[in-house]
């Protein structure tokens, strides 16, 4: 196995174990639990999760989900998150240390500001996995991850030139801005909530980690997003207009695919229109 892979290898799982860690914060954030204390354990028969139960992906599989001690099924949420966030981590090595680096003999000044970005990017990207996923089934964004990566994106963009703090400072407010500006035109218009106060503060943080050049492009994707797959599921479910579809899952989605894929569909579709 050659050093590339070896590293590739080793981004995976190291995205994996984190992943791990995710679904703690996932199921306990809700609640306000520690994501620390108590340790990982049952949460029908209480049994306290070994080591050898708790590797990522490989546990699941050879417990068959379930339970050792009561055999109560596991969610596959388990592995999916674990998955999702070992492929993150696996996409954003390949972002920040393509092949050529390690055939060329990329300098090591060059390799420790790649790691530094490779970190930043990690972090952002496995709190919209938590996002997404709390999202999804308590539709609410913890104020726990947003308010901490707002703090967090504006403090890292004074070592990250590309970004800048004020860059960053304008991407909290235009993000947070946006949002409350649509929510209010929304209930003004309807007299009905929209949109909830978690999604104006998840925007906020990506603007806080990407600036506020990209906030136009993450409203218009997670929108159209949102529209197609919220007009599916009403012609599926035949339920009417106030059929309730979290948002936040379209934002994560769309700030991922601007992080990986942005700039190139911008500068596709800049070139589409000239």
């Amino acid at each position: 196995m050659t050093p590339y892979i070896t590293y590739a290898v080793f981004a995976f799982l190291f995205g994996a174990v984190v992943g791990s860690f995710l679904n703690v914060c996932i199921c306990r954030m809700p609640s306000d639990e520690s994501v620390v204390s108590p340790p990982s354990h049952c949460p029908k028969c209480d049994y306290q999760i070994r080591w050898y139960d708790n590797i990522p992906i490989v546990s699941y599989l050879l417990l068959g989900g379930k339970c050792r001690s009561c055999g109560t099924s596991i969610s596959m949420q388990y592995p999916l998150v674990e998955l999702l966030n070992g492929l993150l981590s696996l996409a954003l090595f390949f972002k920040f240390f393509p092949l050529r680096l390690f055939e060329d003999g990329a300098p090591t000044q060059y390799l420790l500001t790649g790691l530094f970005y490779f970190g930043v990017l990690f972090v952002f990207c496995s709190a919209l996995v938590v996002v997404t996923f709390i999202d999804l089934e308590h539709q609410i964004i913890p104020d726990r991850i947003t308010l901490p990566g707002i703090v967090m994106g504006f403090v890292v963009s004074f070592f990250i030139p590309q970004l800048g703090w004020l860059n960053s400072l304008i991407g909290i407010v235009a993000g947070g801005g946006s949002l409350l500006l649509i929510a209010w035109l929304y209930q003004a218009a309807t007299k009905k909530e929209g949109m909830g106060g978690g999604d104006v503060k998840l925007l906020a943080m990506m603007g806080a980690f990407l600036g506020w050049k990209p906030i136009l492009f993450i409203i218009f994707v997670s929108s159209l997003l949102g529209s197609i797959i919220g007009i599916t599921l009403m012609l599926i479910r035949k339920k009417d207009s106030t059929l309730a579809i979290p948002f936040g899952p379209f934002l994560a989605a769309a700030a991922v695919l601007y992080v990986f894929y942005g700039r190139r569909i911008i500068t596709w579709y800049l070139a589409m229109g000239s």
